[in-house]
């Protein structure tokens, strides 16, 4: 069960959308004069005088459910469903009609909504994607409905952007992490699939704080790919070979990470020092030998010094 919202300015357009489909089925009306279209149209309308000030007096919600759960959801189950959901939305005390739409394998109705409830007032929208997702989650529980497994389930072909580029991003991430033993690795098998990796620090220090995927025009912080991508979780995945900010385990990039998103002068920076352990193998002894002559000068020194 999905809940999609939506408002509008006008209940004409909205109304005959809902309605309009081929086998649509008003299965429920509160509130309006049903013996035409224009009725209920006309029905709507006038109850928006009440309160002229709304700008978008119109609600349009979308609630899908699972193939799996077409057996059970006869008319009146949904409308069961469709008010219960209203009432937990305090969507209550205005006009609405509920349509059935048979254009999809999947079960799905629309509810079309007065904003300006019966007595003139409107009724809040505040949170309401937070709250239409939470509701959802607890009807599918009560109600014994299916459970999606997640983000495999999504029909990919019918995806429109940025959606799109998101769902390839999880999809290459998912398949790459398991087959990379570091960070350097994952990044070059995800630059094969034109996936950009980078990542963000605190400040002017070398702590990572997150990481962000890049495909074409498109950029998504990790947790709003996936949950299971934030940095720090996925930085667990290498296990030993993870990523380590501190200061004692710097070392120095061989070659720069083109990727990497960077600032006009910070390319010598402790920021990039910092990811030697995540792109290089351990280092020999020749490794630790300073890259700038200043500091083999004053590590001179500082043997002279001691002798």
């Amino acid at each position: 069960m999905i809940g999609k919202i939506k408002k509008g300015s006008g209940f004409k357009g909205c109304v005959n959308y809902v309605l309009g489909k081929e086998q649509a089925v008003l299965l429920h009306a509160d509130g309006v004069l049903t013996e035409s279209r224009g009725d209920i149209i006309r029905s709507f309308c006038m109850q928006t005088g009440m309160n002229p000030d709304l700008k978008k007096p119109v609600g349009h919600i979308a609630l899908s459910y699972s193939a799996v759960d077409a057996p059970k959801l006869t008319d009146e189950k949904m409308v069961q469903l469709v008010q219960e959901y209203m009432r937990e939305m305090k969507i209550t005390d205005t006009q609405y009609i509920i349509v059935r739409h048979q254009d999809r394998e999947h079960p799905h109705v629309h509810i079309v909504f007065n904003r300006i409830d019966n007595n003139g007032k409107t009724i809040s929208d505040r949170n309401d994607m937070y709250r239409n997702e939470q509701v959802c989650k607890k009807l599918k529980t009560k109600h014994g409905l299916y459970f999606a497994g997640g983000k495999e389930q999504v029909k990919q072909h019918r995806l429109k952007e940025p959606d799109k580029s998101k769902y390839e991003i999880y999809t290459a991430v998912k398949n790459e992490i398991w087959k990379s033993k570091n960070w350097r690795q994952l990044q070059e098998r995800l630059a094969e699939k034109g996936i950009t990796v980078r990542f963000k620090y605190k400040g002017q220090t070398s702590e990572i704080q997150g990481v962000s995927f890049s495909k074409g025009e498109y950029t998504f912080k990790g947790s709003e790919i996936d949950r299971s991508f934030s940095f720090s979780k996925l930085d667990k995945c290498f296990g030993d070979a993870r990523l380590n900010t501190t200061e004692s385990n710097r070392q120095t990039i061989s070659a720069p990470v083109q990727e990497l998103s960077q600032t006009p002068g910070k390319a010598d920076s402790p920021l990039l020092a910092g990811l030697g352990g995540l792109f290089s193998t351990p280092s020999s002894p020749a490794d630790d030998t300073p890259d700038n002559p200043g500091e083999r000068k004053r590590k001179k020194k500082k043997r002279h010094l001691k002798l």
